[in-house]
């Protein structure tokens, strides 16, 4: 099976590497040479920590590799696809002009996924002329570590198609969930109201950053603390989800904290930036409260 990936960042590189270890046939999309080598450059590293692991073979890394070719024309990347999976920046006018675009060049047969954490299925499906064929597929990071896959049915996706994309998950080794077209799904219904409260409490005078993710970790038995995990996904990330659901739902409790707006107005988006709730060094480990939250 031919599988096209619009996006080589983060999630996209991810998904491509998990295809691709899995047999299938990867055509790797983005705008330019220069973020596709950063793609593969990445799909390489983790796939040699596989390697160190005893989880996967050289001969096994070389053929994921053989798998994955790069294409900066999506018309080119998508020609023979039979699913294409949507993995480009949480942004809903982006989404609908890539998904206007595959439309008109992917396959009639062709199923369009998208790896959206928030935005409705059923509205990037309506700009298309095969809404039963579009779904979403949210992968979770780091996906060739994650299990879950939340398939979600819009309006008009077809049973055929719901069924397709849940055994495809299943033959990548992961564990999907089907659920509805709803706001935030489920896991960013319930996970970002949570990460949201954290910042709350942070910027109430609750407690600090390191108390806080040490009470989720310790007292709710996390693997990473709300704010922690804010960062890792990106600042921006959570802001426009939560966005999403205070839209969609039109209830004041998904209301953004201000401090997370304004944490996002000054370029403090977390991991990505090198700063958020903590502060990242290259090559350091160690996780350290960034100054302006430091007592």
């Amino acid at each position: 099976m031919n599988v096209a990936v619009i996006g080589s960042g983060t999630m996209g590189n991810g998904i491509a590497h998990v295809f691709a270890q899995h047999g299938f046939a990867v055509a790797l999309i983005d705008i330019n040479q220069p973020a596709l080598d950063r793609g593969v450059a990445t799909i390489t590293k983790n796939l040699d920590r596989q390697v160190t692991k005893a989880t996967l073979s050289e001969e096994d890394k070389a053929g994921t590799l053989g798998r994955i070719r790069t294409f900066t024309s999506v018309a080119a990347g998508v020609a023979d696809a039979e699913l294409v999976v949507e993995a480009a920046t949480e942004n809903v006018d982006l989404k609908l002009q890539i998904f206007r675009e595959l439309d008109q060049h992917a396959p009639a047969g062709a199923i369009l996924a998208s790896n959206t954490s928030s935005i409705s299925i059923t509205k990037i499906a309506a700009v298309t002329k095969r809404p039963a064929q579009v779904i979403g597929m949210h992968f979770m990071n780091p996906v060739p570590v994650m299990k879950l896959v939340e398939v979600i049915r819009g309006y008009a996706t077809s049973d055929e198609v719901t069924a397709r994309v849940m055994d495809l998950s299943r033959r990548l080794g992961k564990t999907p969930t089907e659920v509805n077209d709803y706001p935030g799904f489920v896991a960013n219904r319930i996970l970002m109201p949570m990460i949201n409260e954290a910042i709350i409490s942070l910027f109430e005078g609750v407690a600090g950053v390191a108390e806080i993710d040490t009470v989720m970790k310790l007292g709710m038995a996390h693997p990473m603390g709300p704010l922690q995990l804010a960062d890792f996904i990106g600042l921006d990330v959570c802001l426009a989800i939560l966005r999403v659901l205070h839209e969609g739902l039109g209830n004041p409790k998904y209301a953004p904290c201000p401090l997370l707006v304004n944490m996002v107005m000054a370029g403090r988006l977390g991991v990505k930036s090198g700063e958020g709730f903590y502060q990242y060094t290259a090559g350091s480990k160690d996780l350290v409260v960034a100054p302006r939250f430091a007592k």
